[in-house]
């Protein structure tokens, strides 16, 4: 087991290095014009696929990294450079870890590369999951998978939304009700390959923030799928059902889902390390306009009221980042969330950058207030991070009922 330390490897400090210097030199020059734009940013994307930065094989050397830090690393330095860019980076990631983790080794082999496509040709996925009257509450799923025994096939239909690349993505990973009584536990993957009938686009969103992330509805209507596109096969599916149904009779249920949700605790580190990127860059910024901007004389920096603030933002960027850090050891380790410390980190970090990012326009005053400006941007981006991956108010859920020793419904 790897001890925890604060001390970067040289291997990781040259990944963080290598990363920071793409995310000054490509993504930040581009970032103004796609945030505009409000479109995927696939010049960008290539640029990252060709050296190496957007491919399954770069996420996969920082998720094993052995002391869990190789991927908030890796998302603070991307996410320092522009969040919306940074997500249509990484959004591919959502769907390709959900193959991974559910899928077969033939699957896995097959539809991840599609996911990515290759330098010359690039593709997204799309993770398909939240409903627009199920979003936190994953129990009130209402899109279904059927299966037509005779024909081996799943056919899908439902509405889907908040996709990242939902519609324009070649490969779709769909999360579908398969046994309605089961609630959470009755849910399923599925592949949609590219071009499948009856899966359209719906609304795309024209959003406050992270507007180069392409976000829409995914339609899908009587969508037929091969029994080979069901992650894990029916026989593990069938298998999993069986114990279900057999927990829940028992009175296990509640303990089933207690153990769901510590998946979803594991997860939340890394979103909490793309929040400390964007508050990171605002503090950035707004340090270097309060030594350079002068007013009465001197630098406004030398003024406390507004060195106090960089003061607390700095103090709190270091804050967010440790318990991002230490969430994202305890995960790789396999120690236990006894205080739900992966909620911690996502509650803290994404508080932070909303905080951050309106102090960083705070100090810049009028300049902050407007679009020439980047700290704007950051902070329509900042606000994302409170709601997406589970709210503020689910986290402060999930840590009292933790503390409680309450089960989290």
């Amino acid at each position: 087991m790897a001890e925890f330390t604060m001390d970067l490897n040289d291997d990781q400090k040259q990944v963080r290095d290598w990363l920071h210097g793409f995310a000054k030199d490509v993504i930040r020059p581009a970032a103004a014009e796609w945030d505009e734009r409000e479109e995927t940013p696939w010049p960008v994307i290539q640029e990252a696929a060709k050296v190496g930065i957007y491919s399954l094989d770069f996420y996969a050397q920082q998720f094993f990294d052995p002391t869990g830090l190789g991927i908030p690393v890796a998302m603070e330095e991307l996410f320092w450079g522009d969040a919306g860019i940074a997500l249509s980076i990484v959004g591919t990631g959502l769907a390709a870890v959900g193959v991974l983790a559910n899928g077969t080794e033939e699957q896995i082999g097959t539809w991840i590369p599609q996911m990515y496509g290759d330098v010359n040709d690039v593709k997204v996925a799309a993770f398909c999951s939240s409903e627009p009257d199920a979003g936190s509450d994953v129990a009130s799923m209402r899109t279904r998978a059927v299966y037509d025994e005779a024909k081996d096939e799943w056919v899908l239909n439902g509405t889907k939304t908040w996709a990242t690349n939902g519609g324009i993505a070649a490969v779709h990973v769909v999360v579908a009700v398969v046994d309605p009584e089961l609630g959470s536990k009755g849910h399923a993957s599925f592949i949609v390959p590219p071009n499948t009938p009856g899966l359209t686009q719906g609304q795309k969103f024209k959003k406050h923030g992270i507007r180069a992330s392409h976000t829409a509805e995914v339609v899908l209507e009587d969508v037929r799928v091969p029994g080979s596109c069901l992650l894990g096969g029916k026989e593990k599916l069938d298998e999993r059902l069986a114990r279900s149904r057999e927990k829940a009779k028992a009175g296990g249920g509640e303990r089933v889902k207690n153990a769901a949700m510590a998946t979803f605790e594991a997860s939340r580190p890394a979103v909490g390390a793309m929040a400390v990127g964007t508050a990171r860059a605002a503090y950035d910024y707004a340090l270097e306009y309060a030594k350079t901007r002068e007013q009465f004389g001197r630098p406004i920096i030398d003024n406390q009221g507004i060195a106090f603030q960089l003061a607390d933002m700095r103090t709190q960027i270091d804050a967010a980042r440790l318990l991002v850090w230490r969430a994202s050891w305890m995960a790789t380790t396999g120690k236990k969330f006894e205080s739900a410390e992966g909620s911690m980190s996502k509650l803290y970090a994404s508080e932070t950058a909303k905080k951050v990012t309106g102090q960083a326009i705070q100090i810049l005053g009028g300049n902050g207030f407007t679009r020439e400006y980047p700290v704007e941007r950051m902070h329509r981006d900042a606000a994302i991070y409170t709601i997406f991956e589970g709210t503020s108010e689910i986290q402060r859920l999930v840590i009292a009922r933790t503390l409680a020793g309450m089960p989290i419904r």
